[in-house]
């Protein structure tokens, strides 16, 4: 399957674009960290500076810990995930096996929605 996002996951996201992201302060450092090209770039800090980041608090250090006790999750998978479960948010992502383990995390895989979705 190639990168690119079929329509029906084009539907769902255009459909979140006039709403403020939330995303973990982690998916900024990993998404930032990536040498795009400036014209890329500057789209990518243009999105970061709309959204709500959501910094490490204790909670979400401590569903962190939670994670990587019960699930064999990288220490930056298992920040994004407790973020979503702490703030009861959906996790949108491309890499669902990295999140399938998690107890209480919700998570759309945005490349394989069906139209009946992304109409809801």
């Amino acid at each position: 399957m190639g990168k690119n996002l079929p329509a029906d996951g084009m539907i769902f996201l255009n459909n979140l674009v006039d709403k403020v992201p939330n995303i973990s302060v982690i998916t900024k450092i990993e998404v930032l960290g990536f040498n795009a090209p400036v014209e890329h770039y500057q789209l990518l800090i243009n999105f970061m500076n709309d959204a709500k980041v959501f910094d490490l608090t204790n909670n979400i250090v401590d569903a962190s810990i939670e994670i990587r006790k019960n699930n064999k999750t990288k220490l930056p998978d298992a920040i994004i995930a407790a973020t979503a479960i702490v703030y009861n948010l959906v996790l949108i992502s491309h890499n669902v096996s990295d999140f399938k383990n998690i107890a209480d995390l919700k998570v759309i895989d945005a490349h394989k929605l069906q139209k009946s979705l992304t109409q809801q």
